[in-house]
């Protein structure tokens, strides 16, 4: 179980990692947290490590902990009626394991054209795909049908597989030469107009 660093030297690492994208290197760490030597920032870093604050590859680099991907779930609102709801921190949820469920099995493809709208994906919408899940009827897929890919709704018919659009101007696809399913869509992600 990940523990948490006791001060304010995590949300400084953290902050770090959000602005440049990458782990800062030791002299830089000893910078960043007011060390005199490289020396207490690897002790640190060899103790959340070992607290499963921080990662490690296989080369022993310093790899962004689980909690540096996460947002705080601040309770729930009401999708009926208006009621009055108060903030609330209930927890702080990692996006990864929410939509990645199987992250070494999982990719990402930005989808272009329109036959699924109807299905709530819309054109330049990211969906994340797992590859290791078996199809069954009514997942959403990711396919080559005939050397041209496409999403779709998976039905099979018997030994027949039948792709089908969710938007009524498309028509149902079946392969005529080949059909390989490369992931079933497992979430769908849309920035919002207007945000960055």
């Amino acid at each position: 179980m990940t523990k948490t660093a006791p001060d304010g030297r995590l949300a400084a690492l953290k902050d770090f990692y959000r602005e440049r994208r990458r782990m800062p290197s030791l002299a830089e760490m000893a910078k960043l947290f007011g060390f005199r030597s490289r020396n207490a920032a690897k002790y640190l870093m060899d103790r959340w490590s070992a607290d499963g604050v921080v990662g490690r590859d296989r080369q022993g680099r310093l790899l962004p902990g689980p909690s540096f991907h996460g947002l705080r779930v601040l309770g729930s609102v009401e999708a009926g009626f208006p009621s009055p709801a108060e903030e609330e921190m209930a927890d702080t949820m990692s996006l990864d394991e929410w939509l990645l469920p199987n992250a070494a099995a999982s990719f990402m493809l930005k989808v272009s054209g329109n036959s699924m709208i109807d299905a709530g994906i819309l054109p330049g919408d990211m969906v994340i795909l797992n590859r290791g899940q078996l199809p069954k009827n009514g997942d959403i897929v990711v396919a080559e049908v005939d050397r041209q890919w496409t999403i779709k709704y998976f039905e099979k018919r018997g030994s027949r597989v039948v792709l089908k659009p969710a938007n009524r101007a498309f028509k149902p696809i079946e392969a005529q030469e080949e059909l390989r399913v490369a992931g079933v869509v497992t979430a769908v992600i849309r920035k919002l107009a207007g945000s960055r």
